[in-house]
């Protein structure tokens, strides 16, 4: 399927030129504006999922259309093309959500490696790359949700450390925007290779719902027992109970430090099973219909001298962004 790419310049020689060194192996669809305004018009009727973008124009200038893309939260991948070369430009550019910066004359060798580097040619990895530079991912909102997780998931190693009288090791958590097929990837902790078990349980309070997930690595599921000075012996019943108590311990403590956090009360669903023994990416492919897109939250829990793999993602709906961001706002406040 083509690309749709959008390129942005005043200049016909610099479009035709920049056309001219694009891969010979990437199938795009181009269109080109000859300024700004042009080029945000294009952005919102015909949806390019790539802009090569030149800084110095007449009248609305590159920095102009970064600062309106997102102002008007337009999901595209942006690439500079400039003949301004300064430091201060490259930094400004970057801060305001450009992904890269090639310098005039475009040399085809460097676009090549700029796009091969950010994985432009792979649709889904674009869409991923595109929905990091959205508004729910800018990068105050982003370190808002990750302090609030950071406070609950301590909370929720704390009970976990006191029950099992172990040191629980705490991560720095994820925040990103996902699609369903994008969760196998996020769960970057546990062995894709490795047979995984998980549960799933809903939550909602107060304009907010998603669901919590949890993995467990098969191979934790011995030390887990120990742990929880279980003596008998393992089969497929008592390794879904084990799932389930930690399960309890850490989506519980989670969503009551958020909520206490957040000031809204989360009511809980039954947990659900989504597999025993599988790849995460089966467990995920089995149960896409229960994802969309959705905020995502990852917590990769480790217990110290243990080989314990437990990754938490808690999985917010998109109807659930704006309220949240609303809950946040007094954080963000100068």
């Amino acid at each position: 399927m083509k690309t749709p790419v959008l390129i942005c310049d005043d200049s016909s020689v610099a479009r035709r030129q920049l056309a001219r060194s694009f891969p010979l192996d990437w199938d795009v669809q181009l269109m080109y504006a000859t300024n700004g305004q042009e080029c945000l018009a294009l952005l919102e009727t015909a949806n390019p999922e790539v802009l090569f973008l030149d800084l110095n124009m007449p009248g609305m200038d590159g920095y102009q259309v970064l600062q309106a893309i997102r102002e008007r939260h337009l999901q595209v991948i942006v690439i500079i093309v400039s003949g301004d070369i300064q430091p201060s430009a490259l930094a400004r550019v970057r801060e305001l959500g450009a992904v890269d910066f090639v310098a005039k004359p475009c040399d085809s060798t460097k676009l090549a490696q700029i796009i091969d580097h950010h994985g432009i040619k792979d649709s889904a990895r674009r869409r991923r790359l595109a929905l990091q530079l959205g508004e729910w991912l800018d990068p105050q909102v982003r370190d808002v949700y990750q302090e609030l997780t950071n406070v609950a998931m301590g909370q929720a190693g704390d009970l976990l450390a006191r029950l099992l009288n172990v040191f629980v090791t705490l991560p720095i958590p994820n925040v990103n925007i996902l699609e369903v097929n994008e969760l196998a990837m996020a769960l970057h902790s546990i062995d894709h290779n490795a047979a995984t078990s998980g549960i799933c349980q809903g939550f909602i309070g107060g304009g907010i719902s998603g669901e919590a997930l949890l993995l467990l690595n098969d191979s934790s599921f011995k030390e887990i027992a120990a742990l929880m000075n279980y003596g008998g012996e393992l089969n497929d019943a008592v390794e879904l109970e084990l799932l389930m108590d930690v399960g309890n311990i850490l989506i519980g403590a989670m969503l009551t430090g958020l909520a206490k956090q957040l000031d809204v009360h989360f009511s809980q669903g039954h947990p659900v099973v989504l597999g025993q023994h599988s790849q995460v990416a089966e467990l995920v492919r089995a149960n896409r219909s229960r994802w969309q897109r959705t905020l995502a939250i990852e917590i990769s829990y480790g217990i110290e001298g243990h080989d314990i793999s437990c990754d938490l993602m808690l999985l917010f709906t998109e109807d659930s962004l704006k309220t949240l961001k609303y809950k946040v706002e007094y954080l963000l406040e100068d």
